[in-house]
C-alpha cells in the first residue's frame, strides 16, 4: 500500500503529465519516473502508466472533439486500425528484442523537432494532402499503434508529425486527431497488460485524478494558443525524449 503523500505527490504528477501530453505528447516522461520513483517495480509501472495516460488522454481527446478539431466518423477505421495493432505490438513484445529502438526512435525524434523547428508554413490552417485521408491515415494508425504496444516514447510526436506532414492538417487539429488515435493505441495495448495484472490500480487511480484536469486544461491551452504553443512543445519534447533514450535507459 502506497503513502498517502506518495499518492498525492503521483496526482500531481499525472496533472502535469496530462497537461503536456495535452498539448505535444511526451507525458510519459513525467508520469514513468514518478511511478518508479514511488517504487512501483518497471513491468507494473508500464502498466499503470497507460491506464492513467488513457485518462488524461480520453479528457484531451474529449475536449477537442467537442470543440470540433476532430471528425469521428472521418477516424472509425484508423482508431480500430490502431487499437488492434497495439494489442498485436504488446504481445510480440514479449517475443523480441527491442534495443534497436533505443537507437532509431530517438534519431527520428531528433528529425521530427527538425522538421517542426525549420519548416516555414507550420500553421494552424490546413494545407494539401499528400495522401488520402481515409485510405491511410489507418495505415499510419496501424503501424505507430504497433510501435506503441512494442516500444512507446515518441508516439504522440509520430502521429503529429504525420497528420501535418502527410495529411496536411494544421497543427492544432493534428494534435486533436493525435490524441484519438493515442487513446486508442493505449486502450489496445490496456487490453493485454490487465488482464496480465500489470497494474498498480491505487496508484493509477491518484495519478487519473491529475490526468482529468491536467488533460483538460491542456487541451484548452493547446487550442486557444495554437500553433504558437504546440510547434515548439513538439520540437521540445521530441528532443527530450530523444535524449533520455540515448543517455538515460
Amino acid at each position: 500500500m502506497l503513502d498517502p503523500l506518495v499518492l498525492l505527490a503521483l496526482g500531481g504528477a499525472g496533472l502535469l503529465a496530462g497537461f503536456v501530453d495535452a498539448i505535444a505528447g511526451g507525458g510519459g516522461l513525467i508520469a514513468l519516473p514518478a511511478l518508479l520513483a514511488a517504487g512501483v517495480p518497471p513491468v507494473a509501472a508500464l502498466g499503470t502508466n497507460k491506464v492513467q495516460s488513457v485518462i488524461g488522454t480520453g479528457m484531451a481527446a474529449l475536449t477537442y472533439w467537442r470543440k470540433g478539431f476532430v471528425s469521428m466518423p472521418a477516424l472509425a477505421v484508423a482508431i480500430a486500425c490502431t487499437a488492434a495493432a497495439a494489442f498485436l505490438g504488446a504481445f510480440v513484445v514479449k517475443q523480441i528484442d527491442t534495443s534497436l529502438l533505443q537507437v532509431a526512435v530517438p534519431v527520428a525524434l531528433v528529425a521530427i523537432a527538425l522538421y517542426f523547428l525549420f519548416a516555414p508554413r507550420l500553421t494552424d490552417e490546413d494545407k494539401h494532402a499528400r495522401l488520402r485521408f481515409a485510405v491511410f491515415v489507418p495505415v499510419m494508425g496501424a503501424a505507430i499503434g504497433f510501435y506503441d504496444g512494442i516500444f512507446g516514447p515518441g508516439t504522440g510526436s509520430f502521429l503529429t508529425m504525420g497528420f501535418v506532414a502527410l495529411f496536411g492538417l494544421g497543427i492544432t487539429r493534428a494534435a486533436g486527431n493525435t490524441k484519438i488515435l493515442n487513446l486508442a493505441s493505449n486502450l489496445g495495448a490496456l487490453a493485454l497488460f490487465i488482464p496480465s495484472g500489470d497494474v498498480v490500480w491505487v496508484a493509477a487511480g491518484a495519478m487519473a485524478v491529475g490526468q482529468l484536469i491536467g488533460g483538460y486544461l491542456g487541451a484548452l491551452t493547446g487550442i486557444r494558443f495554437g500553433a504558437k504553443l504546440i510547434r515548439p512543445l513538439v520540437v521540445v519534447i521530441s528532443l527530450i525524449l530523444a535524449i533520455k533514450l540515448l543517455f538515460f535507459r
